[in-house]
């Protein structure tokens, strides 16, 4: 499965450590979960680290940043470019957050992971004109550690039909969030 996070979602995952977002965490580690960003993410992520009430010291926010680039893939737009018009998706309220999008579009993500109110607002009235879908962290943590029970026990199965429901799951669940 591959993933967009959002730099919210990035610092509650690595800041914080959130418990809510175990299973997300455990699924990046084991390899289940691919994550992807750009170098409009990535400066974001750079500049909110820096902000004075996360209290992260220099050497802090370069670790930050390290530990999120051992497990995230650069997707830039020399690279794999989709071809597609930016016309076609819907623009988000705040301009900061069509990057999420835009990049979840190019890397061909299933999840883009946000706690901004206004994304997961934008699923529900856009659900089929996104390019995956939006949900909470915490969320795609619970669908995810459901995706894998389920996948421990196929007994070798296709994994095919088990991401299919997951991603149907993962639809309901963010038209809910709206």
């Amino acid at each position: 499965m591959r993933a967009v996070l959002d730099t919210n979602i990035v610092l509650d995952l690595l800041h914080y450590g959130n418990p809510q977002l175990h299973s997300l965490r455990q699924a990046i580690d084991g390899g289940r979960l691919h994550c992807f960003t750009d170098r409009d993410c990535l400066a974001e992520l750079q500049r909110v680290s820096a902000y004075p009430h996360f209290r992260l010291t220099a050497a802090a926010q370069r670790a930050l940043l390290d530990e999120y680039q051992r497990f995230v893939v650069t997707c830039d737009e020399n690279g794999d470019g989709d071809g597609c018009d930016d016309d076609v998706l819907p623009r988000c309220r705040d301009a900061d957050d069509q990057k999420f999008l835009l990049l979840a579009r190019r890397c061909r993500a299933d999840l883009l992971l946000t706690r901004d109110r206004q994304l997961l607002q934008l699923a529900g009235r856009h659900g089929r004109r996104l390019p995956c879908s939006i949900l909470t962290g915490s969320a795609a943590s619970i669908l995810i550690a459901d995706w894998q029970a389920a996948a421990r026990s196929s007994d070798g199965a296709t994994d095919q039909p088990l991401l299919s429901a997951a991603r149907q799951a993962l639809a309901q669940s963010a038209l809910s969030c709206g």
